[in-house]
């Protein structure tokens, strides 16, 4: 137990502490910095946050106290010049009387940063001068997902969609009231869209019943759209798709979601862009691949191949002497264009050495003839090819 609880209990007043030592603060601190200093010492020493502290909500009270003096330029004055006597009567301080002794209202001070400290799960003040919430709000993002083709990414394309969602409505401009007249202010929240109800020592905040937090009522709702301020409408956009796009690209249609409630702004759409698999071509970045089948002969003794192009050409490509299956070759400039620049991708071919089925009598004697042949020049390599055609003639006998 603390000394000013002990103090307390055998009916010896304490003496109280200094205001600007209780919130920490200089004497000369302004007003914004004697805010923040409460809002500090608040959370920390909040009852609710402290239940296993017995003192917690003694100091609790003693920081509303100063703060209800400190905030306020009048009192804040006359605690300068008299100290506590300001407020013990005689003074002419005087000021409100809390529930927790004198010269404090606690639940005025409290209630001066209640949404400073808990906003985020109350819903905040509407805006920076402390008014309720807008009654215009802001309309949903919407998705959209598109499949183009590997040409269309590699060239661009304009393509027409049709969005299903919600439009201002005409016969109100977007008010949600009759005619388009303007909505009124609430008369239960006075605007604010929200509602207080002192409960002891604390502050409940709730939102108004009457207008559901918008802070203002539409006496003759539109007949169009029941007052929302929208209605249900598809709507036909272009599109425009830069080069480059690949699978995860998306593109954003600032305006073009859903409609606010009441004249609020629209939201976004977000299209997002999902690239077809190609029969020929396969991408990875800015580069493409493709496989190429060659002839044994022209794998063999060399020539020239003709290959597609992306841009919807042809390129024609040597073939090495003695190529085999699996060798690659690039061609400078034949990718894919970079989405935010930087030049152009490669196209890589990899060539596919064919073998020659279905052959006739005379194409068989001239294998026949070149493996004669090619057995004299390299007889330890014939030497082990033959003795792999016994083993499967075997095999077969």
């Amino acid at each position: 137990m603390g000394l000013a609880s002990v103090f307390s209990q055998w009916g010896f007043p304490m003496a109280k502490r200094d205001f600007y030592e209780v919130l920490g603060v200089s004497k000369g601190a302004s007003a914004e910095e004697i805010k923040k200093a409460y809002r500090g010492k608040a959370k920390e020493l909040h009852p609710d946050r402290n239940q296993d502290n017995p003192q917690a909500e003694a100091q609790f009270k003693e920081v509303n106290e100063a703060y209800d003096v400190l905030k306020d330029g009048d009192k804040k004055a006359a605690y300068d010049r008299y100290g506590h006597a300001a407020f013990e009567g005689g003074m002419g301080g005087g000021g409100p009387r809390g529930p927790y002794g004198q010269g404090a209202d606690f639940s005025s001070a409290f209630s001066d940063v209640f949404e400073d400290l808990f906003g985020d799960f109350m819903g905040g003040r509407g805006g920076p001068g402390g008014g309720g919430r807008s009654r215009a709000t802001r309309g949903s993002d919407l998705r959209y997902n598109m499949r183009v083709t590997l040409e269309e990414a590699f060239k661009g394309a304009q393509k027409t969609i049709t969005v299903p969602g919600s439009a201002a409505c005409g016969s109100c401009n977007g008010t949600g009231a009759e005619g388009g007249a303007e909505p009124q202010t609430c008369p239960t929240c006075s605007g604010l869209g929200k509602v207080r109800a002192q409960n002891g020592f604390f502050t409940v905040e709730r939102t108004c019943p009457t207008c559901g937090g918008q802070g203002q009522v539409v006496k003759n709702p539109c007949r169009a759209c029941h007052g929302s301020g929208r209605i249900e409408k598809e709507r036909t956009l272009s599109v425009n798709i830069p080069a480059g796009v690949e699978t995860g690209t998306r593109i954003r249609l600032a305006g073009e979601g859903e409609a606010g409630m009441r004249g609020g702004p629209s939201g976004d759409l977000y299209i997002f862009i999902e690239v077809r698999d190609h029969a020929i071509f396969q991408r990875d970045g800015v580069n493409l691949f493709c496989r190429v089948p060659v002839s044994m002969v022209s794998a063999a003794l060399g020539g020239e191949v003709e290959v597609p192009t992306i841009d919807g050409g042809r390129s024609k490509v040597k073939v090495p002497v003695g190529s085999q299956s699996g060798r690659q070759m690039r061609l400078r400039g034949k990718g894919m264009p970079a989405l935010r620049g930087g030049g152009i991708g490669d196209m890589v071919i990899e060539l596919a050495v064919e073998t020659p089925v279905n052959l006739t009598t005379r194409q068989k004697e001239l294998l026949d003839e070149f493996q004669r042949i090619q057995a004299e020049n390299n007889p330890e390599g014939a030497s082990f090819f033959q003795k792999v055609k016994s083993f499967w003639d075997g095999m077969k006998g």
